[in-house]
């Protein structure tokens, strides 16, 4: 065989060997989870200095008043309701880890609170405030490009990078706020309860807290408050409670008052009824021919450019 030839074959075995490994890491690629998550730090969980702390520190992160009687003009508790409802479906679609839309309506409210706002650009606020919360807590965070196809394309990327930093600016770039879901894990750890009941009460918990998040009353109260009225409300609704006892010690781990705990949790059970009568008549006005079965199944879409008008 000829040099030529022999070299021909040479460079053809180095590019079927380069197609195998390129093959081998395609294959690696798509079996690695891109979505991990973290596992929760015992160092920290354990360590009561770090609720000691988040108690310590989590009013410097709630808004400076109730907006809507101070400062905004334009804009109206309606509008972010809706804006609200919105976000969250956004994250839920994109499967944001859950603390992004609290801490993205904690944003919004903190903004709202300093400056007077069109409500014209309240939905771009909103995307903004995703933007910044998904950057903070996901492993991959929501793109300009898509949060602006989630606006029908109301807004551009260059307007929403604009407006970040506007944002970042008012907020004095303190984005590492305390929300609700930082309670969770230290509340549920001193729980009395079984693990499986427990993994069941944090899924409801949750829940309750992205409902708060979305209701403009709860703005101004302490996450801790939110987060312990959560709890106990997933633990009452899943009859899981035994008496006065539980309210009393979760009252404790978070040092809230026992009657507001109680006035708190009364007050999300209500807003829960609330909204789940809100999105059967909507889904019953949209679709008059279903059961009620069936409107339960059913989703709601928002329309959020009723208030861009």
């Amino acid at each position: 065989m000829g040099e030529a030839a022999q070299q021909k074959k040479g460079s053809e075995c180095e590019k079927e060997k380069e197609g195998d490994l390129f093959g081998n890491m395609e294959l690696l690629c798509c079996e690695v989870d891109p979505m991990r998550r973290a596992l929760p730090d015992p160092n920290l969980l354990y360590d009561d200095r770090v609720l000691h702390n988040l108690l310590t520190i989590e009013e410097r992160y709630l808004p400076q008043c109730s907006y809507f009687k101070c400062v905004q003009k334009d804009i109206q508790p309606f509008m972010r309701r809706m804006v609200a409802t919105w976000m969250l479906e956004v994250c839920e679609e994109q499967k944001c880890e859950e603390e992004v839309f609290p801490l993205a309506m904690n944003y919004l409210d903190r903004f709202l609170a300093v400056v007077p706002t069109r409500k014209c650009h309240l939905q771009l606020l909103g995307a903004v405030c995703m933007f910044l919360a998904s950057k903070l807590k996901e492993t991959i965070p929501l793109t300009a490009e898509k949060l602006c196809i989630y606006t029908d394309n109301s807004i551009k990327p260059q307007e929403l990078l604009e407006w970040e930093l506007v944002v970042l600016g008012k907020l004095k770039w303190n984005l590492a706020a305390v929300t609700p879901h930082d309670f969770i894990e230290h509340i549920l750890r001193k729980v009395p309860l079984p693990k499986d009941k427990l993994l069941l009460i944090r899924k409801h918990a949750q829940t309750f807290i992205a409902l708060c998040a979305t209701d403009f009353n709860f703005a101004m109260y302490p996450p801790s408050m939110i987060a312990t009225g959560s709890v106990g409300a997933a633990i009452c609704g899943l009859q899981l409670d035994d008496g006065d006892s539980l309210t009393d010690l979760l009252a404790k781990i978070t040092n809230t008052d026992v009657d507001c705990l109680k006035a708190c949790q009364e007050q999300i059970e209500a807003v829960l009824v609330n909204s789940l009568q809100q999105v059967r008549q909507q889904q019953q006005q949209s679709n008059p021919s279903k059961t009620v079965d069936e409107l339960d199944q059913a989703s709601t879409p928002t329309d959020v450019r009723d208030i861009n008008l």
